[in-house]
């Protein structure tokens, strides 16, 4: 396999790791945030929420950042430069969100929990669930076509 194939496949399975774990997180997990009581319990669970989280998501997300950057420098044929930059363009879109929407609000829930900031992570979530769903997609169809 060449460098460039194997480049392409390792960022393909990171995508769509994050394309199934996002999804989770948007329909499983950050809703039921919910159902955990308020106070030190809540507390105790968001701690170890982002720590385990972190040991799951930092790894798979390093690789799908490094690879989507080496994919503008070493692209397979059936990939073109158009589409390795829309992948690094929703994949871009995916960490800002996480930077700038999701990780404010964990923050804030690491203080306490409130009810309206859970709602605003589970809706500002969708950004990052549509930006992975899309660059997954994208992926495919770069698979497909070639």
């Amino acid at each position: 396999m060449a460098i460039e194939t194997g480049i392409f496949v390792a960022n393909l399975a990171a995508t769509w790791f994050m394309v199934g774990l996002i999804w989770f997180v948007q329909v499983v997990h950050y809703p039921l945030f919910a159902a955990v009581p308020a106070g030190e319990p809540f507390a105790a669970y968001h701690r170890q929420h982002v720590r385990r989280t972190t040991w799951v998501v930092a790894p798979v997300m390093l690789v799908e950042l490094v690879t989507a950057v080496a994919l503008l420098l070493a692209r397979p044929a059936f990939l073109s430069a158009r589409v390795a930059w829309a992948g690094l363009a929703l994949l871009t879109v995916a960490w800002l969100s996480t930077a700038l929407l999701q990780v404010p609000r964990h923050n804030e829930l690491a203080r306490s929990y409130v009810d309206s900031c859970q709602a605003a992570l589970c809706r500002t979530n969708w950004l990052r669930t549509m930006a992975w769903t899309a660059r997954g997609a994208l992926l495919v169809s770069a698979v497909a076509a070639g």
